[in-house]
């Protein structure tokens, strides 16, 4: 299924699915038996699944998909972990300073903690940072935590993901390179807008794409119509279930929690280099896109 978070057109925020091209509005389904958010879906969903199972093939849409306005799935995530799990990208980064990759990126998945209180939805305007004139976006995948759980190992984690997106970490590049140099940061590079969407694809539908721990599947990013970026999730060097497994060592994860799979091999214009591409400026509309989860559309003012 496809979970959406979306703006009725009297202007009201509700939670629903999708049918093809037609809307769900999830309490109106349920009759008041399902929930206004996604949030509480998925801190309730061994409640709320049952009922939408027993209902999601009868209950005639409420909105086709042009009548309401598509916001960000999950709005209000609990926390936002980005991760850097792509070889290809680590690598062309670190050489953009003229290093390498550090023996330790080997050795562990590594995150950043980003703001939960920003998400962006498909179609929504991402506003440049007014001290920025390097920005950036990034072409990720993200898994949408769906249970609760403390010190999970790797090869159980697929039970505690509840879906997908996808996911463009926007970066103030000129913003972050200052912090990092004193070995914090991405913080103000990273904190003013993160783009998640168009839905919450559910894990079962992703099935056919499955290859061991990771899915074959292609990634593009567009910057006004022209392709800049292409890659495939596949070649990611640390799965999901190695991310969360990392992630809830002693610490808990809870439902609605966003964990980043970091950008795809050559997935911004840090990588693509500027010889040949640019940094993003207002006016500019960037479109990703993964196989079977999606376009995500932005732009910038």
């Amino acid at each position: 299924m496809k979970f959406i978070t979306f703006r009725n057109p009297k202007g009201e925020q509700r939670a629903g699915w999708l049918r093809g091209e037609e809307v769900v509005d999830m309490q109106l389904a349920g009759k008041g038996e399902l929930p206004r958010s996604i949030r509480e879906l998925l801190e309730n969903q061994e409640a709320y699944l049952p009922v939408i199972s027993s209902i999601e093939k009868e209950v005639q849409p409420t909105y086709s998909i042009e009548e309401v306005e598509l916001l960000a799935p999950l709005p209000n995530p609990c926390t936002f972990r980005d991760y850097v799990a792509f070889e290809t990208h680590v690598k062309n980064a670190a050489a953009t300073h003229g290093n390498t990759v550090a023996p330790e990126w080997y050795e562990v998945p590594i995150f950043y903690f980003s703001n939960p209180n920003v998400m962006r939805g498909p179609g929504e305007d991402v506003a440049r940072p007014k001290k920025c004139v390097k920005l950036d976006y990034e072409l990720e995948m993200a898994c949408i935590i769906g249970k609760e759980g403390k010190n999970i190992k790797a090869s159980e984690a697929e039970e505690y993901i509840f879906g997908y997106t996808i996911l463009n970490d926007w970066s103030a590049r000129d913003l972050q390179a200052q912090e990092m140099k004193v070995l914090l940061g991405p913080a103000k590079g990273k904190d003013f807008a993160t783009s998640i969407g168009p839905w919450i694809v559910t894990k079962d539908e992703l099935e056919p794409y499955k290859i061991d721990d990771v899915f074959d599947l292609e990634m593009t990013a567009k910057v006004n119509g022209e392709k800049w970026s292409h890659g495939n999730f596949k070649n990611i060097y640390y799965s999901f279930g190695q991310m969360i497994e990392r992630a809830s060592e002693d610490v808990t994860l809870y439902p609605g929690d966003i964990i980043g799979s970091g950008t795809v091999g050559f997935g911004c214009v840090l990588e693509l280099g500027t010889d040949k591409y640019r940094w993003l400026e207002p006016g500019d509309e960037v479109e990703l896109e993964i196989t079977g989860l999606g376009v995500l559309k932005n732009r910038i003012v």
